[in-house]
């Protein structure tokens, strides 16, 4: 009996894990980012642009990223990048960070911004 309960429970583990709403919004991400953010950011690990890459910048402290200069404001900042704050911050990066770099006026669509949150997440 307990066999069938471990086969049971991996198979729910299973369904669980595979979300094709979130590999969609991922996709879509990926758009937005082609579209919004490639000019200035890479996603290449340690490949920085006019903007830092954001190759693991989930979880990543702000102003840390090796090899790139940042504003006095940015480094200052104590923010992590979680879903939260990048959602605050791309919907408007000057009124979230004075003194930013980031010349972006912000990505004032919900859902495109997390669609690329959801992107970038995945960049690790």
């Amino acid at each position: 009996m307990s066999r069938i309960l471990l086969t049971l429970a991996i198979a729910v583990a299973a369904l669980l894990l595979v979300d094709p709403a979130r590999a969609q919004n991922a996709d879509n991400g990926q758009k937005v980012y082609r579209q919004q953010c490639n000019i200035c950011h890479d996603v290449a690990a340690g490949k920085n642009r006019i903007g830092p890459t954001l190759f693991g910048v989930v979880g990543r402290k702000a102003g840390t990223e090796a090899g790139f200069t940042y504003s006095d404001g940015m480094k200052a900042s104590g923010l992590t990048w979680d879903a939260a704050t990048l959602d605050r911050y791309l919907a408007d990066p000057r009124g979230v960070v004075a003194g930013t770099k980031m010349t972006y006026a912000g990505l004032k669509n919900d859902e495109q911004r997390r669609d690329l949150i959801t992107y970038l997440s995945t960049l690790h």
